[in-house]
């Protein structure tokens, strides 16, 4: 596909020019994600291991039970805290969504992440609320205490959504974090549920999809990859009862996926695809990050900064407050991912110094 053959499938988009952010907002949590537990009462948080010689001594790791004080009750959940050691001030943070509990982990370099100057709070998924369709368990059966939920209620990716806004309220209680500098990050469900928070959460400086596809940061209309209607087959509980309604219906949605980007607005946004995740459509991706860039320039915002081509693999656009790269291979949540998000978010920050 050439880039004029981009903007003009651009044209028949809807567009989420003119809108207000909550407005945009609204909409894709009535249509799509469904809306959120309210904020807790409070929250109280107790470190119940430390470790003060993690990457070879660079690095303080400490294991948090986080406890969230709720109108429904009680929710516990533990996270994980690297940070590195000697700093001239606080560090910057990245709050990571990740599949696993594990620190160092396969989608968590620990030891480069600190190199590159990063705290990072992680939390497993798994251990907010499962992911499956048992809304009985964790945060889940805390908020629906009979399992049960409405059509706008909001399904597991707002759940786990949710509990990264907690860690966020407990990441800002530290005095070694840069509480200005904090980045919500997460791959494939995750990166859709690092959006969203990102969207919902102003707290945070930048929000970071790693290969999140459909319903994600992938343009849904024309999708070479996962259809809305694939997804919800097989993943109904990821989002509110509503969307069912756009499967093999894309064309009727009054929104697409560049609405989730645009609604990061006015933080920064990073998307990163890779060129085999076919699945995840790195061409819609990217189409994405150049359909919301016209809300952010409406916002007075730098949007996405682009050359007038399609990305090909190795190409790294992180001059707007929408970054992007493509790297080769498949979907994963690799080191070059974290090199290239860590990049963004130190220029970012060199920028406001």
């Amino acid at each position: 596909m050439k880039m004029n053959e981009l903007k003009d499938r651009l044209q028949v988009l809807p567009s989420p020019l003119g809108l207000a952010k909550k407005d945009i907002v609204e909409l894709l949590l009535t249509e799509e994600y469904g809306f959120l537990p309210e904020a807790p009462e409070g929250i109280s948080a107790e470190v119940v291991d430390r470790y003060d010689n993690f990457c070879a001594g660079k690095a303080v790791l400490e294991t948090i039970s986080l406890t969230c004080h709720t109108k429904d009750g009680d929710f516990t959940f533990p996270v994980r805290f690297t940070c590195p050691i000697g700093a001239n001030g606080p560090v910057p943070c990245i709050i990571h969504i990740n599949f696993r509990d594990l620190v160092p982990d396969r989608y968590e370099p620990s030891e480069e992440i600190v190199d590159m100057g990063f705290a990072v709070m992680s939390f497993c998924y798994n251990d907010v609320t499962s992911d499956n369709g048992d809304f009985t368990n964790g945060l889940a059966g805390v908020v629906y205490p009979e399992g049960k939920r409405t059509n706008t209620q909001c399904g597991k990716i707002g759940l786990w959504s949710w509990a990264a806004s907690r860690v966020m309220d407990y990441a800002l209680t530290r005095p070694e974090l840069d509480h200005a500098h904090i980045c919500v990050a997460g791959h494939s469900r995750l990166g859709k549920t690092a959006l969203l928070t990102g969207a919902l959460d102003q707290r945070f400086f930048c929000a970071h999809s790693n290969d999140s596809g459909c319903s994600g940061a992938a343009i849904a209309r024309g999708t070479r990859g996962e259809t809305v209607k694939v997804i919800y087959d097989v993943f109904p509980y990821w989002f509110c009862k509503n969307y069912q309604k756009y499967q093999d219906n894309e064309e009727n949605m009054p929104f697409d996926q560049h609405f989730l980007v645009a609604a990061n607005a006015p933080h920064r946004v990073y998307v990163a695809s890779a060129e085999q995740d076919l699945w995840a459509d790195p061409e819609k991706e990217y189409e994405s990050c150049v359909a919301a860039s016209a809300y952010y320039e409406e916002q007075g915002l730098k949007g996405f900064v682009h050359p007038e081509r399609l990305p090909v693999s190795g190409d790294f656009f992180g001059e707007g407050m929408i970054g992007y790269h493509l790297r080769t291979g498949t979907h994963y949540f690799s080191r070059v991912d974290w090199q290239h998000l860590c990049a963004f978010l130190n220029e970012a920050i060199a920028q406001e110094a």
